[in-house]
């Protein structure tokens, strides 16, 4: 039973990963793997500080990451991917502009 378990496991790793394999695929890996730089960015970003934060490179990773495996998603008909990732993309920009709005100094500020 195990045998033929791992006969089938491997056959089906062989097919998703080798047997179909194409630009595309590519495309959608690299995706993934843009977003889950993110993880390690924010995970390092908070070792060094010595408590949770999001570094603005988190967002930007998750832009990438999203945009790319959205074209994979558009490409390969999938609305799983297609709802999730559009979505996550307008999070991912307003926060960034809300960072960036935070960041400028306010009227007081500038004259102060």
């Amino acid at each position: 039973m195990l045998i033929q378990l791992s006969h089938d496991v491997g056959g089906y790793l062989y097919d998703v990963f080798i047997a179909r394999f194409d630009m595309w695929l590519l495309l959608g890996i690299v995706g993934q793997f843009l977003f889950g730089m993110r993880f390690l960015v924010q995970w390092i970003a908070s070792e060094r500080a010595g408590r949770s934060v999001v570094p603005v490179a988190f967002w930007f990773f998750s832009i990438g990451g999203g945009l790319i495996t959205l074209v994979y998603g558009l490409y390969k008909r999938e609305p799983v991917i297609i709802l999730g990732q559009g979505l996550s993309l307008f999070i991912y920009l307003r926060n960034l502009a809300l960072i960036r709005r935070n960041r400028r100094p306010t009227a007081v500020e500038e004259t102060g």
